[in-house]
């Protein structure tokens, strides 16, 4: 499938968990450091990937996700902090929905409960997370546990009031809604965690990356030590994702231009696929939940790509 080009860089892609054709990509122009944003929806065509919809805002965007109960409800985190609510479905005019304006500095991460499928987290550059649902004005609450940067927030897949954090302070902290304080704080890496997720399959297994390169598996009941340390990029680790289709595979993304596949079950053969389709950082990546095996990226260079797991990228 071509990739499709954006007019700003790409920060976040995100697929439609309720069609398996559509996808969102979070752009910011003169990659995110000053100017505008572009929240791009896509459609997968047999002529390729094409623009459904745009939404324009002030400032960049750096990430967005889908609602899981409602199909034409989409998110996008800006760099002045909001986080706007779109309907893909509606007219200009209608859009934004909403503009949550509580975060002092930038919004970095968006994760939608996907058990729950009634609230959402952000995490943002103010240090902080918080938790949001649409009929509510204000945040439901603010975690403010961590020391610097929240660079991402992301949702236990099987256990509704749990979610972890990864932060600029080297740590990865678990959290329960129905506790005052966190239940875990992994020092994980000895320098910023950029990316941190849940294994689907088994939700005591987590994984991160960090600017030191690597890419490591953890087991919260035994957070002493990694239960495996996934080395091979070249560059900081922006996003690792587990695979919702294969409990032991996960992919990343890096500022080294590359895309990797990994099976963490066997550590020193865990590198299997290496694409390296970006000309630029490589900052978006995520697995569709609908369509085993097939992967989106986006990066710097303003391409966004669609392809399976066996192929490659430009040629699939």
């Amino acid at each position: 499938m071509p990739g499709f080009k954006t007019a700003f860089q790409g920060y976040g892609v995100r697929f439609s968990p309720f069609e398996d054709s559509k996808m969102a990509v979070a752009t910011s122009q003169n990659f995110g450091i000053i100017g505008n944003g572009r929240q791009y929806v896509l459609q997968m065509t047999p002529q390729g990937l094409q623009e459904v919809r745009t939404f324009d805002t002030v400032d960049g965007l750096y990430d967005c996700c889908w609602s899981e109960e409602n199909e034409n409800i989409l998110l996008s985190a800006s760099g002045d902090g909001s986080i706007k609510v779109w309907d893909v479905n509606a007219p200009p005019q209608a859009n934004p929905l909403r503009s949550f304006e509580e975060h002092k500095h930038e919004a970095y991460c968006l994760h939608w409960n996907q058990v729950r499928r009634d609230c959402f987290l952000s995490g943002s550059w103010d240090d902080t997370i918080k938790l949001w649902n649409l009929e509510s004005p204000h945040s439901l609450r603010t975690f403010a546990e961590h020391s610097y940067c929240v660079y991402a927030a992301q949702w236990n897949p099987q256990q509704a009031d749990i979610f972890l954090s990864a932060s600029g302070d080297c740590t990865v902290k678990v959290f329960d809604t129905r506790q005052p304080r966190p239940t875990l704080s992994l020092s994980a890496h000895q320098h910023e965690v950029l990316t941190a997720d849940w294994c689907k399959y088994n939700d005591c297994l987590l994984a991160t990356g960090s600017v030191d390169k690597s890419v490591k598996v953890w087991d919260v009941r035994a957070p002493a030590r990694p239960v495996a340390v996934l080395a091979g990029h070249g560059y900081a680790v922006r996003r690792v994702l587990f695979s919702p289709h294969a409990e032991t595979l996960l992919a990343s993304c890096s500022y080294d231009m590359t895309v990797r596949l990994w099976d963490f079950a066997a550590p020193e053969e865990a590198a299997l696929r290496v694409w390296d389709h970006h000309t630029e950082f490589a900052v978006g990546l995520d697995w569709s939940p609908l369509s085993e095996g097939l992967l989106a990226s986006c990066g710097w260079d303003g391409m966004t790509w669609v392809w399976h797991s066996s192929a490659d990228p430009r040629q699939a």
